[in-house]
């Protein structure tokens, strides 16, 4: 197949296409590099330096794709605190750009990146997909707004959707840099420089780690599944919750406790079970296993 990865020089976005083209696809990779890494795009894939927000170049890209996997946005809460328009530019107009370019050019399926922070703060735990969602960042709005876009494209349009909604996923390729640098690669890079574990908050917030490796087997699996093209939502979450300060015992070292940030849920924990049905599919990484990877590679003693 001819499929096309927007924000494929991230995170994420980088190892579905190293799965994609180990699996022998077409793959192009539509980036802008603002927080993509060029030399992060795997060898193999055609990189196109383009702006989500250009559905003009967009369609011309998606041509003939079969597939789009749509990773590319402004992450984080705490950085659409500090810059909400940036962050709704990207995170919904970059969305509607992406389906509606996937409309016109005749994609059949658009898998979008959604969030677990979507739900906010629930009563109840696990989080299962028809809860309603509560969300208390913009970051976590943007993402949902971008699920609703996808579902009504689907209803209104015919364009095949999936929503994966990611609970904190973590591997290889986490950067520790910048002021907006994910817990665990931060508190590797600290532990690594003998610096104290940065905590915000008191540490008892939970949150559900999902390696990057289940992650983009559930991707692949969204992409092929005949079960699914309809707008559903899917959880892709390890099915378990930890505390930070637990989190920060698994990788080791002093740690200094800082002041909250707004937007923060106090806790994530999905519900897999209709990524089960649907899918296929379940996680099979613990949080210690890939915490034990992650410090071999960083160096760190196990």
């Amino acid at each position: 197949m001819k499929v096309v990865v927007t924000g494929g020089a991230g995170f994420i976005g980088s190892h579905v296409t190293d799965a994609l083209l180990a699996a022998g696809n077409e793959v192009h990779v539509v980036d802008n590099l603002v927080n993509g890494r060029k030399e992060d795009v795997p060898e193999g894939a055609l990189l196109h330096e383009v702006d989500v927000l250009d559905t003009d170049a967009l369609r011309e890209i998606f041509k003939d794709a079969d597939g789009v996997f749509h990773f590319a946005a402004l992450p984080r809460v705490t950085y659409s605190y500090d810059y909400p328009e940036e962050s709704h530019s990207a995170n919904i107009d970059g969305t509607f750009s992406v389906l509606m370019a996937a409309r016109d050019a005749g994609v059949r399926r658009v898998v979008y990146a959604g969030s677990s922070s979507s739900y906010g703060t629930q009563d109840t735990l696990p989080f299962t997909e028809d809860m309603q969602v509560r969300p208390v960042s913009l970051y976590a709005f943007q993402k949902f707004a971008g699920e609703e876009y996808a579902r009504l494209f689907t209803e209104n349009y015919g364009l095949e959707t999936v929503t994966l909604r990611f609970f904190s996923v973590y591997g290889p390729r986490m950067r520790p840099d910048g002021g907006y640098a994910l817990a665990i690669p931060k508190f590797l890079a600290c532990r690594k420089e003998g610096k104290p574990l940065p905590i915000t908050g008191d540490g008892s917030h939970t949150r559900d780690f999902t390696h990057v490796r289940d992650v983009v087997r559930a991707c692949l699996s969204a992409m092929e599944s005949s079960s699914v093209g309809g707008g559903e939502v899917i959880n892709i979450a390890a099915g378990r919750n930890i505390s930070v300060d637990a989190l920060a015992s698994l990788i080791g070292g002093e740690r200094e406790y800082l002041d909250p940030r707004p937007g923060d849920a106090q806790d994530t924990y999905g519900d897999t079970a209709r990524a089960q049905a649907l899918l296929s599919w379940e996680p099979s990484i613990t949080l210690e296993e890939g915490i034990e990877e992650l410090k071999r590679e960083w160096g760190i003693e196990v």
